[in-house]
């Protein structure tokens, strides 16, 4: 069921243009930056990842124009452990809560590159995803399944 605020968003996302897409996409990746850098950054081997993730939050934030990069660093993302598949999916709450940083900075890379149809389409999935989110219970276990075609990714294959 939709709520009020999802309605309000999507409306103000729908007709505030690129810029508006841009910024809410950066303020979405920086509420979740402190879970991911929160769960790293004392990881071994985890330093680079989290000097990338703060370094695409705080890039994200320039909202006039889209990164020239973003599609490179959707692929950099892809990488991070957090986004590869496994048979059991991931049951710690520190590895769910990182899951879901990566997830929203991925969607948010995705969203600052596309245009404007393709930002909506991606930022309603973004909005599934908080909600899900929001709603998972720890050792419930979450797992990644890579986007699926939509209509508009023909368009825009990174979506």
């Amino acid at each position: 069921m939709e709520t009020m605020v999802d309605g309000a968003v999507g409306v103000a996302l729908r007709d505030g243009g690129t810029e508006m897409i841009r910024l809410y996409v950066a303020a979405c990746s920086e509420r979740m930056a402190p879970l991911f850098i929160g769960m790293r950054a004392g990881a071994a081997g985890r330093e680079a990842d989290v000097h990338f993730y703060v370094e695409s939050v705080r890039d994200l934030w320039f909202a006039d124009r889209p990164l020239a990069d973003a599609a490179e660093r959707v692929r950099l993302l892809d990488l991070f452990p957090e986004l590869e598949p496994t048979e059991e999916g991931i049951t710690d709450p520190a590895d769910t809560y990182a899951f879901f940083a990566v997830l929203v900075l991925r969607y948010a890379l995705l969203a600052n590159g596309a245009g404007h149809d393709d930002q909506t389409d991606v930022l309603e999935r973004r909005l599934s995803g908080l909600r899900r989110a929001q709603s998972q219970q720890p050792g419930v276990g979450a797992r990644y399944d890579p986007p699926r075609p939509t209509a508009n990714s023909a368009r825009n294959p990174r979506c």
